[in-house]
């Protein structure tokens, strides 16, 4: 945290790194709290939650009259609502390229231009971002540019899985006092089960399982039937480091299930693409994500598109969608 704050205070942009659930928003207010903004706002913005076509509004708001169905005052983005404060850019890796052009270009001459404005408007703003993906290998794959990298990547924050940390005992100890609101007993067969998961979902999910836990009980202490087995299910694979050598036999044997989800997945996709006639941008709106999280899924799911030339000669796009579901 004291490096983060380094990175906060001298005006360079942080960018946060880790898994799904590990606590990027948190450590990004966390970070403005500490810093010397901390008397201004922190605007957030998760690039993955919003359609394509609102981003630009969303970031860089618009004037009055911008387009049909605009307020009559206009609007505020949220890059010039950040002004004197913190941006938080949340999946960052979402942002659909033209953009991240936008992004750029107000990163490096410190002011915007909102939709149907005349003139720009100055802004002066720390910035924050986080994503799960790899951004370098968006880079290669085209889907993220390689200039807005190199201009948000200045100060790094890696998080860790929570099967990494070697504080989880105390980490435990501590989300359960807080979700219980006073000090917990753990039952050493409720310890057992606790570290001994995976925890896929991370701290979001180790949060949830002991809400749950404290609720459940009366006297407290906790106990491994305290825990929600629909929450523990899929995370009660022994880590390397608690079991040794025999972990790999059971990450082995859990593969077949990753298979089948992943194939589900696939079904699933491919379905929603015919329900679209293959058009991209109805298909993302479906599925809740944005076009070029889908183009990644396409391929990282085997699945080719017209770009690619991939899908097989004088068969539709439909009728290769029902074959391989």
């Amino acid at each position: 945290m004291e490096r983060g704050r380094c990175f906060v205070d001298s005006g360079l942009p942080v960018l946060i790194l880790g898994e799904t659930g590990t606590g990027k928003e948190v450590v990004a207010r966390a970070l403005h709290q500490y810093s010397a903004r901390r008397t201004q706002s922190l605007i957030t913005l998760n690039c993955a939650s919003i359609p394509e076509t609102l981003v630009e509004s969303e970031l860089f708001g618009y004037s009055r009259g911008a387009f049909s169905g605009a307020l009559p005052g206009g609007m505020k983005g949220k890059i010039e609502a950040a002004h004197g404060g913190t941006l938080f850019l949340d999946e960052i890796g979402d942002m659909p390229l033209n953009q991240q052009a936008r992004l750029l270009r107000a990163l490096s001459e410190r002011e915007i231009t909102p939709l149907g404005a005349t003139r720009p408007v100055a802004v002066e703003f720390q910035l924050i971002c986080a994503t799960h993906q790899n951004l370098p290998e968006l880079v290669q794959d085209g889907t993220f540019r390689a200039d807005l990298f190199y201009r948000i990547a200045v100060g790094i924050l890696r998080l860790p899985a929570l099967r990494e940390r070697t504080d989880l005992a105390n980490l435990v100890q501590q989300i359960a006092n807080e979700e219980a609101g006073h000090p917990v007993s753990i039952e050493q067969g409720a310890w057992e089960a606790l570290l001994s998961c995976r925890w896929p979902g991370n701290v979001r999910q180790l949060r949830a399982v002991l809400r749950c836990a404290c609720a459940l009980s009366k006297d407290g202490v906790l106990r491994s039937g305290d825990f929600p087995q629909d929450l523990m299910r899929h995370s009660n694979v022994p880590s390397v480091a608690a079991s040794g050598a025999g972990a790999i036999g059971n990450e082995a044997e859990s593969r077949p299930r990753s298979d089948s989800r992943s194939a589900q997945k696939r079904e699933r996709v491919l379905r929603v693409l015919a329900g679209s006639r293959w058009n991209m941008s109805a298909a993302a709106k479906d599925l809740g994500v944005c076009r070029s999280t889908l183009y990644r899924q396409l391929k990282s799911l085997g699945i080719p598109h017209i770009k690619d030339g991939g899908f097989p000669l004088g068969e539709t796009y439909a009728e290769f969608a029902i074959t391989q579901s």
